[in-house]
């Protein structure tokens, strides 16, 4: 397994892509340091304009579009607790901002998932032949990520994705769903 960090790890992953990249979040929070700021003033009821946002979010973006616009399949699901946390909860307002770039988004609440199916570490699956786990440290910060194609750690995550996804519920109806309104 290769650990890999630094600011640019992204983009040769999403650039080798040819068909899908699937990502799975089942964390109830994270702190990753470019989303410090803009958390904190949602949580205190302050706007945080477009313009505002650190440079990772634009290249992020950048990307999305770049690899949706070659045809890539985006899927993201978040496996998360009901009720939410504030930081799901922040998440589901800023959500539409992964769906016009490209990202097809679903949620599934934990209590409607088998336990034993949910991994317990967040990953990144590309064109169903190599993972990429996404670590972090205990206090939720970004460390890197952990990229592998053994075929067995593969087929894992492959599995996983398709027995999750179909269960997740499409973004757009969840913000409307009684997960939500709880």
């Amino acid at each position: 397994m290769l650990h890999v960090t630094g600011d640019d790890i992204w983009a040769p992953l999403f650039h080798e892509t040819v068909f899908s990249a699937f990502h799975l979040e089942v964390r109830d929070s994270y702190a990753v340091a470019d989303e410090a700021e803009a958390l904190r003033r949602w949580a205190a009821g302050e706007s945080y304009e477009r313009d505002e946002q650190p440079d990772s979010w634009q290249a992020w973006d950048e990307l999305m579009i770049e690899t949706a616009g070659r045809g890539i399949t985006l899927e993201r699901l978040r496996v998360v607790t009901v009720p939410h946390s504030d930081y799901v909860r922040w998440l589901l307002e800023n959500t539409d901002d992964n769906v016009e770039t490209g990202e097809a988004v679903r949620w599934l609440p934990r209590h409607l998932a088998e336990p034993a199916q949910v991994p317990a570490d967040d990953y990144w699956l590309f064109d169903r032949a190599k993972v990429a786990y996404t670590t972090f440290a205990e206090d939720g910060s970004f460390m890197g990520l952990s990229i592998s194609t053994d075929p067995c750690l593969v087929a894992w995550a492959v599995e996983a994705r398709d027995t999750l996804w179909p269960s997740g519920i499409d973004h757009a109806a969840y913000v409307s769903s009684e997960h939500v309104r709880t």
